[in-house]
């Protein structure tokens, strides 16, 4: 694979990505920090098996706040607004990030598709840790999300933490009624129920 030459998306420092993350729960996090546990489900975790804490970490994000909300309530199709206190947040990035573009032709002449970002789960996951070997300057991966029209989403590695700021620009609890209407928005477009 490293004989293949990386299609590189720059994202320049100044970059502003949302995320959904959850403060309660059984792993509770906070808005900056990369999940050290895994392999999980989810398509692009590079950890090696058998799941676990360990060095390798990711962090998933995208350019647009509503992508959020398409991939982290995927399953139910319901946007719970208080289970394990899901909070919507932006940031800037302090650093330039350089990330594999899996959204153009690089995955067909690596011997992929396009399925890379939208298909079978587990072979993402084997892709990442294929990709995340071969390519070792590498931040993470641009991809297209598959719940909202393949619009930008990321996949960082561990190696892209010392981008994250000390300080979101935007950090609101989706139980928080001045976001009601951007949580509604989200429903209305993706026909999640919201409770």
């Amino acid at each position: 694979m490293a004989k293949i030459p990386a299609v590189i998306r720059a994202l320049p420092a100044g970059t502003t990505l949302w995320r959904i993350y959850f403060q309660g729960g059984s792993r509770p996090t906070r808005w900056q920090d990369f999940r050290r546990f895994g392999p999980t489900q989810n398509r692009f975790d590079h950890h090696l098996a058998p799941p676990r804490t360990q060095a390798r970490a990711i962090f998933y994000g995208a350019v647009h706040g509503l992508t959020c909300f398409a991939e982290v309530f995927q399953e139910s199709r319901e946007i719970d607004v208080r289970q394990h206190a899901p909070v919507l947040v932006a940031f800037i990035t302090r650093q330039p990030l350089t990330l594999l573009d899996l959204r153009g032709a690089w995955p067909t002449r690596a011997g992929g598709s396009l399925a890379i970002s939208a298909g079978e789960r587990r072979r993402s996951r084997r892709w990442s840790r294929a990709i995340y070997g071969a390519y070792p300057k590498l931040h993470g991966l641009w991809y297209g999300s598959s719940m909202h029209a393949s619009r930008p989403a990321v996949a960082l590695y561990e190696r892209a933490a010392r981008a994250m700021p000390v300080l979101p620009i935007f950090h609101r609890q989706l139980s928080d009624p001045a976001i009601a209407a951007v949580v509604a928005r989200a429903a209305a477009q993706f026909n999640y129920d919201v409770c």
